[in-house]
């Protein structure tokens, strides 16, 4: 009886030094990081977050994946799963503003001292495989399109061993290039990404101009692929796999609308910036990419461009080859120059938010201690950032299309799925909750953002392997926390549970 009394008054220390503690914008307990970012920055890390490389590397992808009779769907499929799973980051970011996102959503959803620390120690273990998927997949980018520019990159420097392209070396190094920048204190960190960000809208920009002038060239139809027609009379048996295939590819590049929920202890009027930043960012980001795809899936989908270059690099750099083809071989490469730009912007963006996880999950009694201490000078969780970014460093050496892939899967099973229906069951649960942002429409967004998730899964060609490794990572995550919730005596061995 004894022991329970000390676990439950050692368990109440804790999470009153934690986020979560109040909720609100005055109801926080100090995190030790200050409260810097405003409306303006926090949209900016969102969309630097969202736009990257993946739109310029994944163009012709879902092109291949999805054909010009319907690619501008899975577009407009992807965005409609990323406004409805947006409204569940806007509430739940709005309810717990919290360090960690996910991490606070989840613990306090599924309950801080019961199954929500098994939940949420399991986010946290799978965040420590997904978020370094999704750094490299950023740093990836940076080098194929340094490829692009300086070709012999993308040579074997290993002449006996093939598995590691020069691609892969330089996709690595700027990661650790990455995490350099970002090892300082938080005011200079939103001074970069106000210059980076400029250069993602100029790229953005240059993408539109230079696939409308091609397409002219060539007399491609503006509206190509885009009539709801395109849809009847497509076999079913082909149309949902290659539909749900080249959706996986729009929803990965979708993602990054809910960045700025992992830095929630940092975010000044959290309650109404992060459901505000989450829902703009979303629309200006949708309209760019409707746009885009106007202009530039009618150039790819004649063909002639896809066909003309044999080489991987440049296939991915399709979109920097329709600068070339409008413009002159200056042009393409001054776009691919903006590409590597964004590229870069994200993987800022990204290394930037997913930092904050672990370190509150550590500082929380709920992930490995050593990640839970704040740089004694400038205040940021620098263990935390260096341990990302050195196994990100490492998944810069697997492929492109396995990283994606592998990365939107595991994203899907063991964190998306889980807080919209943990939003559904907290809703029914906790009425009484206070709920700065009440989502419209409710309960459709999660409904119909699970419905999307699931037929990304149920339809998607061979997931077998992407499947086996989410639950891997989930077996090994709970076999862990099993063994320290049992040394520690917390749920579900507590005496009192």
């Amino acid at each position: 009886m004894s022991h329970s009394n000390n676990h439950n008054a050692n368990t109440s220390a804790r999470r009153s030094s934690q986020p979560g503690a109040g909720h609100g914008d005055s109801g926080h307990q100090d995190t030790g990081l200050a409260r810097r970012i405003g409306l303006p920055s926090a949209v900016a890390l969102n969309m630097m977050d969202m736009i990257g490389v993946g739109p310029f590397l994944t163009l012709p992808l879902v092109l291949a994946a999805a054909g010009s009779r319907f690619a501008v769907w899975a577009w407009v499929l992807g965005a409609l799963i990323a406004v409805c799973d947006g409204l569940v980051w806007a509430e739940l970011g709005a309810t717990f503003p919290d360090a960690g996102g996910s991490y606070a959503f989840l613990r306090e959803i599924y309950g801080a001292d019961r199954a929500g620390r098994w939940i949420s120690f399991l986010y946290v273990w799978q965040l420590s495989f997904s978020a370094p998927l999704s750094i490299a997949s950023g740093c990836l980018g940076v080098a194929t399109f340094l490829a692009y520019l300086w070709p012999p990159l993308a040579a074997y420097p290993f002449p006996a061993w093939h598995a590691i392209h020069g691609t892969n070396l330089a996709a690595a190094a700027a990661c650790l290039l990455v995490t350099a920048m970002l090892y300082r204190n938080l005011t200079s960190i939103t001074r970069m990404a106000w210059i980076l960000f400029a250069g993602v809208l100029v790229t953005v920009a240059g993408v539109i101009v230079s696939g409308v002038a091609s397409g002219v060239a060539t007399g491609a139809h503006p509206a190509t692929g885009w009539q709801l027609g395109s849809l009847v009379g497509w076999p079913s048996a082909t149309l949902l796999p290659a539909l749900a295939q080249a959706t996986l590819i729009a929803c990965y590049d979708y993602w990054g609308y809910y960045n700025i929920c992992f830095l929630g202890s940092e975010v000044r009027h959290p309650a109404r910036t992060i459901p505000r930043a989450i829902l703009i960012s979303l629309g200006v980001v949708a309209a760019m990419y409707v746009a885009m795809n106007f202009a530039v899936l009618p150039a790819l989908g004649s063909g002639r461009l896809l066909a003309s270059d044999a080489a991987a690099p440049l296939r991915l750099a399709m979109v920097a080859e329709l600068a070339r083809s409008a413009f002159g071989r200056a042009a393409g490469r001054v776009l691919a120059a903006l590409i590597l730009w964004s590229a870069f912007a994200s993987v800022f963006s990204l290394l930037l938010g997913y930092s904050r996880v672990p370190w509150a999950a550590a500082r929380d009694g709920n992930y490995f201690r050593a990640l839970g201490k704040l740089h004694p000078r400038h205040g940021f969780p620098h263990r935390s950032l260096v341990a990302l970014g050195v196994v990100a460093t490492a998944f810069c050496f697997f492929s492109l299309s396995q990283v994606i892939t592998l990365l939107v899967v595991i994203r899907i099973l063991l964190q998306f799925l889980l807080q919209q229906g943990g939003l559904l069951w907290l809703r029914w649960r906790r009425p009484e909750l206070p709920r700065p942002f009440r989502m419209p429409l409710y309960p459709l967004p999660p409904l119909v953002a699970g419905a999307g998730f699931l037929f990304i899964l149920a339809y998607r060609p061979h997931p077998l392997v992407e499947l086996g490794a989410a639950a891997a990572i989930a077996a090994s995550g709970s076999a862990i926390y099993l063994i320290r919730a049992r040394s520690q005596r917390e749920w579900p061995f507590a005496l009192d549970a």
